[in-house]
């Protein structure tokens, strides 16, 4: 039997799994924490010596989509108090994020803090897996959308609000590369990971050695411009939203960076935000390719915007 300690469970990542989770295995047992409880274990990252873990001493594998910046210094002092908990720890599963690669190369002092919280939780990390030979693997998930449960992103489901309100809403001509993925798919990626790590069983320590397991840096299985990610979007909600009545208007480049220029005055973040429109944020590992299926063609339902039900399967092999 798997036993699996899911963090961040009151997200859309996290109810996506525990929902693939119980569909894939009825038998596995998903203790869900949450800061927030809710029906879930209370685990909150800002109170180690709180955390009381279910089932402790049964081998688990521990699955966070919680913030991985407050994940990493929960588990070195956690981990400190509590050493005899962790020889049935089969293995660790984060999320960080991709913004560690892309903004690497930001202007603006809050996108560079972003990448040395993002780069620093996740060295704390490896390093505290290391220290106590349990493997570990950090997901870098690029732009994550969808639903699961009463759950909902906060990225794509907000540009479709934008388009509910507005008539009109101007583009560069030249806009970048995206690989947006779906909150199930991401969810279906870690729940095999987990199924590998537990599989493999503590004799291989696979990636205890934090110099053989790097992050995995990972999208969907659709790269698109991002002017055809937000007519993707508009053409799958429903018939008669007000989102499908909004024209995208693409303009010259530099028509259209010249018009936001006053905002660097106000916010350099906001305006590096805007340039971001023309780079291409894709080139990661898409999860078709981990899960040995079919790519899924973008976007994958349900929408946060939208009403639809979660229709994605999971298959539980995992390329190496």
């Amino acid at each position: 039997m798997m036993q699996i300690h899911l963090f961040g469970a009151a997200t859309p990542s996290g109810e996506a799994f525990r929902q693939l989770a119980v569909a894939a295995a009825p038998d596995w047992q998903v203790h869900a924490y949450s800061r927030h409880q809710g029906g879930m274990h209370r685990a909150d990252f800002r109170d180690p010596d709180g955390f009381r873990p279910s089932a402790a001493d049964v081998p688990a594998v521990w699955v966070s989509f919680g913030p991985i910046w407050l994940l990493a210094p929960f588990l070195e002092q956690w981990s400190s108090q509590n050493p005899e908990h962790l020889t049935s720890l089969r293995g660790l599963i984060a999320c960080s994020s991709s913004s560690a690669l892309t903004k690497r190369f930001a202007t603006n002092s809050f996108d560079r803090e972003l990448v040395a919280r993002l780069t620093g939780a996740e060295d704390q990390l490896l390093t505290t897996c290391s220290r106590y030979a349990i493997p570990c693997r950090i997901l870098r998930p690029t732009l994550i959308y969808g639903q699961a449960g009463q759950y909902g992103d906060r990225n794509l489901s907000r540009l479709v609000a934008v388009m509910r309100r507005l008539p009109l809403l101007p583009l560069p001509a030249h806009s970048g590369l995206r690989q947006p993925i779906h909150a199930s798919q991401l969810a279906a990626v870690a729940l095999a990971l987990a199924h590998q790590l537990n599989t493999t069983g503590t004799n291989h320590r696979l990636c205890a050695d934090r110099n053989l397991c790097g992050p995995i840096a990972l999208g969907g299985d659709t790269t698109l411009s991002y002017l055809a990610m937000l007519q993707a979007l508009k053409e799958a909600l429903p018939a008669g939203d007000p989102g499908r009545r909004c024209r995208l208007l693409s303009i010259p480049d530099r028509l259209f960076y010249s018009v936001f220029l006053p905002l660097l005055w106000y916010s350099p973040k906001a305006y590096e935000a805007v340039l971001r429109l023309g780079a291409d944020l894709s080139g990661f590992t898409p999860s078709h390719q981990l899960l040995d299926i079919h790519p899924q063609p973008f976007p994958v339902s349900p929408l946060a915007c939208t009403s639809s039900v979660p229709t994605t399967g999971i298959k539980l092999t995992l390329l190496s």
